[in-house]
């Protein structure tokens, strides 16, 4: 039938889209309180713009046709995190520290997850130019901040650092990181042990090691590293990374922002392909995967040829106003009726109105059927003038 609309694309109806609107211009808000500038990259780029990272899995989430002006593929963004990081090093060009915040749609040839849309709605902030453990800390301050801005109160912190298994994958060079984290994500340890069994004189230590990563995960950060300091090589590139945990972990200002729980998995290594540091993911009650995540991609923008620190976050805008929506019952919006009729009076006093911030709807033929207002009140003519008169009982437009 020519009204279906493809698998996994939804219309958004007034209520949700009303939420969605509201949400997003909160979120983008508050991030500029922090500081962030908006940006808004296009929808379509080339192809190669789009696919950042090692061995990239973007490609697969990614429509693509091709541009009648030049013959090159084009590409509908899957994800708005390298356009953003395109925009500070070739747009931009500055030498400081930049936060850049965005928000828009992007679209994916293949649902994430069962019941999962193709076309989130991403909203995110990105800190450029500075290495330091401030950047992580403030991104995920405001993720968490953001988070509560949407009614989400109580959230679960998850900590990773990915610098910690390629240190390690980097002691044999016979250890594939697109063949091994798989198993880790899955921590599949028999699956793992088959595959480094295949490695022969691969060193004792280095084995039993990335066999313990992926049991290296907990409610008690302090009790996850510093049974990680006790079974992971003594090399520099290790300790740095559980050193980076730990100042992380011991923040005041993590502790303040977190407000629920913290937990360390060093086996989550999702997003691997780019991430290059400390990773985070925020999960709340009753959803089975994460609200928000993000993570530290250095030298991600050296594909466009200027390479800085990076760290950021983003969230799909639709999921977290699904988790407002069930915090609070959503109620009409207060407004006021009122006749359509061609008078100079009455559309004076109805703009008097709407500068003033109140909803006025024009009445057209005998109903008007609405889901988002509430008729409480109505404009009457009454002396000679035009006046607010508040409504008894149900109106007969509801």
């Amino acid at each position: 039938m020519r009204w279906l609309l493809p698998e996994a694309f939804s219309d958004v109806l007034p209520t949700e889209a009303r939420q969605l609107e509201e949400l997003r211009r909160h979120l983008l808000d508050l991030a500029r309180s922090y500081g962030y500038e908006l940006v808004q990259p296009p929808l379509v780029e080339h192809l190669d713009s789009l696919a950042i990272g090692r061995g990239s899995d973007l490609d697969l989430r990614t429509f693509k046709l091709v541009d009648q002006l030049s013959g090159r593929t084009l590409g509908l963004r899957p994800d708005m995190t390298p356009q953003v990081a395109r925009i500070d090093a070739q747009r931009l060009d500055r030498q400081g520290v930049v936060r850049l915040a965005y928000c828009g749609s992007v679209l994916h040839a293949r649902p994430g997850n069962l019941g999962s849309t193709r076309e989130p709605i991403q909203v995110g902030a990105e800190i450029y130019g500075h290495e330091g453990l401030e950047a992580d800390l403030e991104v995920i301050d405001l993720m968490l901040a953001s988070l509560r801005r949407g009614g989400v109160q109580t959230v679960r912190v998850d900590l990773c650092h990915l610098g910690l298994v390629r240190a390690m994958l980097a002691l044999d060079a016979r250890l594939d990181e697109e063949v091994l984290f798989p198993f880790f994500q899955r921590k599949d340890l028999p699956g793992l042990s088959a595959v480094l069994s295949q490695l022969p004189g691969l060193a004792l230590e280095v084995h039993s090691a990335l066999l313990a990563l992926p049991t290296l995960y907990g409610s008690d950060p302090a009790d996850v590293l510093s049974r990680a300091r006790a079974l992971l090589p003594k090399v520099a590139a290790v300790q740095q990374a559980l050193d980076e945990l730990e100042r992380l972990v011991q923040s005041p200002l993590l502790a303040r922002s977190v407000g629920a729980s913290l937990t360390i998995d060093l086996g989550d290594l999702r997003g691997y392909r780019y991430h290059t540091g400390i990773t985070f993911a925020a999960y709340v009650t009753g959803r089975s995967g994460s609200i928000a995540r993000g993570g530290r991609y250095d030298n991600i923008g050296a594909v466009f040829g200027r390479g800085r620190p990076a760290t950021g976050f983003s969230l799909e805008l639709r999921d977290l106003a699904a988790l407002a929506a069930l915090a609070e019952t959503v109620k009409p919006s207060s407004a006021v009726r009122a006749p359509w009729l061609d008078d100079p009076a009455l559309a004076s006093a109805i703009v008097e109105l709407r500068t003033a911030g109140e909803i006025v709807v024009q009445v057209v033929g005998s109903t008007t059927e609405q889901e988002e207002y509430r008729f409480d009140r109505e404009l009457v003519f009454r002396d000679g003038a035009w006046e607010v008169q508040r409504l008894i009982g149900p109106s007969p437009f509801e």
